[in-house]
């Protein structure tokens, strides 16, 4: 059974920092592709950072350069650096894998940015 748990989420002021944690059991992360999404209020929500079993990183263009998607392979956990935040990050954030062709999803951690 997988099971993707999020946390590191809160309250930041526009240019802070913040690092998401995914603690995952059930698939191994180095053997699997990783993500990231968002989902805004009123908004579809959006991958924005995948990092694949090989290491190759990719990130959507509105946050390249300021978030960066590890992994911690003794510790079965993906992580999502998020530097330089703007109102328009806040949003709840989903790890995310997919294993034999289903999406797994875990259950969000809230980040709001103020200005």
């Amino acid at each position: 059974q997988v099971q993707l748990v999020e946390s590191g989420g809160g309250l930041v002021q526009s240019g802070g920092s913040l690092r998401l944690s995914c603690a995952a059991s059930g698939i191994v992360v180095s053997f699997s592709g990783m993500g990231w999404g968002r989902q805004a209020p009123g908004k579809q929500r959006e991958l924005v950072a995948s990092i694949t079993s090989g290491g190759k990183t990719n990130y959507v263009d509105s946050v390249k350069g300021r978030f960066t998607i590890s992994r911690d392979n003794a510790k079965n956990t993906v992580y999502l650096q998020m530097n330089s935040l703007n109102v328009e990050d806040t949003a709840v954030y989903y790890c995310n894998t997919v294993l034999m062709g289903y999406d797994y999803w875990g259950q969000g951690t809230q980040v709001t940015v103020s200005s």
